[in-house]
């Protein structure tokens, strides 16, 4: 109950002030519009450009996303208020992580519409495995996310620039969906899919597994 607290308290400001979410999607859109530029009129982008523009795309706005989460406990320095009360830094993370996702779900309903515009994106595949790949890979930016939003928020810039090393642990999650939102765009009936699949299941199960072990002790730091 109580990360469903701090997961209504987050999604709400979020939504309310629209400052995070907006600004996220609004990178996200032009970061597909400039990739569109590159082509020539007529000229259809390929499916594995598409896959990697748009999960670009949601790796800029899982940032902005989880640093705004996090914002809102450093004004007034609420956050020591947060961490004072009985409510456990495992139930933070749930809040935190839930609503990060949710937020980031929301900001790719735009990119998609963008893509097939822009980009003119067509999915040939299967739309149950896109979308199956698609809360898969964002449940393993979220929970990164999490990590990145307590490293850079109230920490000097020596701890912040260690959010960085956070990133290259992504790749292979990165590499996962690309491939597979490729296969699934192009229409392509592949051995692969198998294989980056169960890829991506334990990728997704290593990062859960480690943001919950990991988030107290980052976000219980003194600064």
């Amino acid at each position: 109950m109580r990360a469903l607290s701090i997961f209504y308290k987050d999604t709400r400001l979020a939504l309310v002030g629209g400052s995070g979410i907006l600004q996220a999607i609004l990178q996200g859109l032009l970061l597909i519009f400039l990739f569109s530029l590159s082509r020539e009129i007529g000229v259809l982008v390929p499916a594995q450009a598409s896959a990697t523009i748009f999960w670009l795309a949601s790796i800029f706005s899982v940032v902005l996303i989880f640093a705004n989460l996090f914002s809102y406990e450093e004004t007034n320095n609420c956050r020591v208020g947060l961490l004072s009360s009985p409510i456990h830094a495992t139930s933070i993370w749930l809040g935190k992580f839930l609503s990060g996702f949710l937020l980031l779900f929301l900001t790719q309903c735009s990119f998609f519409p963008a893509s097939i515009v822009f980009l003119q994106l067509t999915i040939k595949g299967s739309l149950f495995s896109v979308f199956a790949v698609l809360i898969l890979v964002d449940m393993a930016l979220a929970s990164i996310g999490v990590l990145i939003g307590a490293l850079t928020q109230g920490k000097g810039s020596k701890e912040s620039l260690f959010s960085v090393i956070l990133f290259p642990l992504l790749l292979p999650v990165l590499l996962a969906g690309i491939r597979l939102f490729t296969i699934f765009f192009a229409g392509l009936s592949t051995e692969e899919v198998f294989s980056w699949a169960s890829l991506l299941v334990a990728f997704v199960a290593l990062f859960l597994s480690a943001g919950m072990v990991l988030f107290p002790s980052i976000y219980n730091a003194e600064e």
